[in-house]
């Protein structure tokens, strides 16, 4: 398969990074379905993007007729076979749970045609973990995006043993269409690049709030202000979502059993009182819409 191949593309989960990963494909040329199983949460995905694109509009960066070019090569549907049948590449951006996408997966595999590539958008999880569960492992990849996608320009595409060179060069070829800046990885390791480093800052961080050094709030100041950071590790932490940063170290330390990897004391914590989110979220729904 080749990447002029590829006519239509369906996205599994219309979250904060599905919906963003949808309209990227829309509005690179490809017939693009977004799926979810909340009729809510596509209706909620749909009013966003026609927000966000209306801003690009207004803005100059996109005009009125590519606006309304990309939204008919848009569509929403619950049904996960509807949205795989015809599908030639699939990219999977559901929470970050290893059950939960290899549940994915196991029916995708079933719905999909032959010749469909698996994508996942995970941002730590190896794909050869999540392609056990096909019939098509030289087809699956990680293809990972970073939040939110309509702003950020870098797509981790990670190969395993098993993923084909076709299958990975059909990737990158997706993410030039795209307008997105890939870098291809041919061997797996946890968390990939960006990840591995973001945490190793955040573990540091964490530790030094722990150790009751430094106020968090002052924590985020010094790595904007000393460090020039965009955004300080507490704030990033917030805006991806206090449960997505505990699915991911919980997943690591699965995977090597090394207890410096469990998930932060003070995240636990939030988790637990069910506050993951706050104010930082409106920063992501802004940073979009520039």
């Amino acid at each position: 398969m080749k990447s002029e191949d590829i006519k239509q593309i369906t996205v599994i989960g219309a979250g904060q990074m599905g919906h963003q990963i949808g309209m990227l494909c829309a509005l690179g040329g490809f017939d693009t379905t977004i799926q979810d199983l909340e009729e809510k949460a596509l209706l909620k995905a749909e009013q966003s993007l026609q927000a966000i694109m209306e801003k690009w509009v207004q803005k100059g960066k996109l005009s009125e007729d590519q606006k309304e070019a990309a939204f008919q090569r848009l569509s929403f549907t619950t049904s996960l076979e509807k949205a795989s049948t015809n599908a030639d590449f699939i990219i999977e951006a559901v929470v970050e749970r290893l059950d939960v996408k290899q549940e994915v997966f196991k029916q995708v595999d079933h719905f999909a045609p032959s010749h469909t590539i698996l994508a996942t958008n995970s941002s730590t999880i190896v794909n050869s973990l999540i392609a056990d569960v096909t019939n098509r492992a030289e087809k699956v990849v990680n293809m990972h995006f970073f939040f939110p996608p309509l702003v950020m320009d870098c797509v981790e595409v990670v190969m395993s043993e098993h993923t084909s060179e076709e299958t990975a060069q059909v990737t990158m070829d997706i993410c030039k269409q795209i307008n997105r800046t890939a870098v291809l990885l041919k061997k797996e390791i946890s968390g990939f690049i960006a990840n591995r480093i973001l945490g190793a800052l955040q573990k540091e961080a964490v530790s030094l709030y722990e150790q009751g050094i430094a106020d968090f709030k002052d924590i985020d100041i010094i790595c904007r202000k000393a460090l020039n950071h965009p955004i300080g590790p507490f704030e990033l932490m917030d805006l991806s979502g206090i449960d997505v940063g505990y699915y991911v170290m919980q997943q690591r330390y699965n995977e090597t059993g090394d207890s410096s990897d469990k998930p932060f004391a003070c995240i636990v914590e939030k988790v637990e009182e069910g506050h993951l989110r706050s104010r930082m979220v409106q920063l992501s729904k802004r940073r979009s819409e520039k």
